[in-house]
């Protein structure tokens, strides 16, 4: 059984500062290594949520949604090793939580019905079928404090409220943002709200409607964002931002410049600095159009959350971008350690190490029940062959 009770957490995390500190400087000592978790990973782990909380009740109730995520950060830091900080927080840290409305609250917002799926992550149905495509143009863009943005900004103000006198384990907690200010980006809302199948039939039999629904989400997301943004009291037009858009990995080359690419430079025009740096969160196999999202839109950070080509892609896009992949979720949750060590020795030796920007991470989402020793073995690979 895997046990990190006797672990050095103090010497973990003075290397884990250098390893960063390194990295963030241009000199990195070796790879660091990321693990992507959220609610999914630990409601769905007996070990972390012995309670059996369900989504619905981690959604619909402010006190367990606050909850649940102190806790299971308290658990991530004292379970699952890669180069984050681990043990109890230090001195003058805190415990941080958000309003999080996982991945449909883009949907929701604009009207999508939201249904729990047992054993799974929550979800909406699209609501423009063909009989009611232009439903959402004779309502006008929503407020950006409406639908499920207004249960957000109440459970915002209650977690605030909830802050000023929590202490779990004799840490404070702090609250951070909610879901609204983010994108999962024009094309995957627009499969979200019309179904995927119906959203590219649009593309190719009318192509007029596709670019008209693809500009109401865009405008209607860069008017959430810079709302929730003055609200928050944060800077509107930041020098780093980074958005998604998974949905594009069903798209040629072709289609995605001539239906896609005018909404992605719609929103950073909208939502950052005109020279910010950007950074793109691509699940699917996205990579053939990593070059021109990197030429248009001055993206120098990949997010990948599938297995692509490393080696071509670190080729293509050159040293000074940073790549941020590694081995498939679901290989990660069955394979032996052994195996997986392996694997990470061939991805450290494919060529994505030159240029010092790669970031070893699971592709994409630790996947519920992945063993501790399996995201272990993925570490201890990434020390020994991440090496420069």
């Amino acid at each position: 059984m895997f046990d990190l009770s006797n672990y050095d957490f103090k010497k973990h995390n003075e290397e884990v500062k250098e390893v960063w500190d390194s990295y963030n400087k241009g000199n990195p000592l070796r790879v660091p290594m990321i693990i992507g978790t959220n609610t999914r990973y630990f409601i769905f782990n007996d070990g972390a949520n012995p309670e059996n909380i369900s989504f619905k009740q981690y959604i619909e109730d402010p006190d367990v949604m606050f909850e649940c995520q102190v806790r299971f950060s308290d658990w991530n830091r004292h379970h699952i090793l890669y180069d984050q900080m681990m043990g109890l927080p230090e001195e003058g840290e805190t415990w941080n939580v958000w309003a999080d409305f996982q991945n449909f609250y883009e949907a929701a917002w604009f009207g999508c019905p939201i249904y729990y799926i047992e054993g799974n992550v929550p979800d909406t149905r699209p609501i423009l079928d063909d009989n009611h495509k232009n439903m959402l143009f004779e309502k006008g863009i929503p407020d950006p404090f409406s639908g499920l943005m207004a249960k957000a900004k109440e459970y915002y103000e209650y977690f605030q409220d909830k802050a000023k006198t929590y202490n779990y384990k004799g840490i404070k907690a702090k609250v951070g943002g909610v879901s609204g200010l983010g994108t999962d980006g024009p094309m995957t809302v627009a499969c979200n709200i019309r179904g995927a199948t119906e959203f590219c039939m649009d593309l190719m039999l009318d192509s007029e409607y596709a670019h008209k629904l693809l500009s109401y989400i865009t405008e209607a997301t860069i008017r959430r964002i810079q709302a929730w943004r003055k609200y928050l009291g944060l800077e509107m037009y930041p020098k780093s931002w980074g958005f998604a858009d998974d949905s594009i990995s069903l798209l040629s080359c072709e289609m995605y410049e001539e239906f896609i690419l005018p909404y992605h430079k719609r929103l950073c025009e909208g939502l950052s600095a005109p020279d910010a740096v950007r950074s793109i969160h691509l699940c699917g196999d996205a990579s053939r159009h990593f070059p021109i999202i990197k030429q248009e839109l001055n993206v120098y950070e990949f997010d990948t959350g599938f297995p692509i080509d490393l080696r071509q892609v670190a080729r293509e896009l050159g040293p000074k971008v940073r790549i941020n992949g590694g081995p498939h979720v679901e290989f990660l949750r069955t394979a032996d350690p052994e195996t997986i060590k392996a694997k990470v020795q061939r991805i450290m030796e494919s060529g994505v190490k030159n240029g010092g920007r790669f970031v070893l991470r699971e592709g994409n989402n630790l996947a519920p029940h992945t063993p501790l020793e399996n995201i272990a073995a993925m570490y201890e690979a990434c020390k020994q062959y991440g090496r420069y």
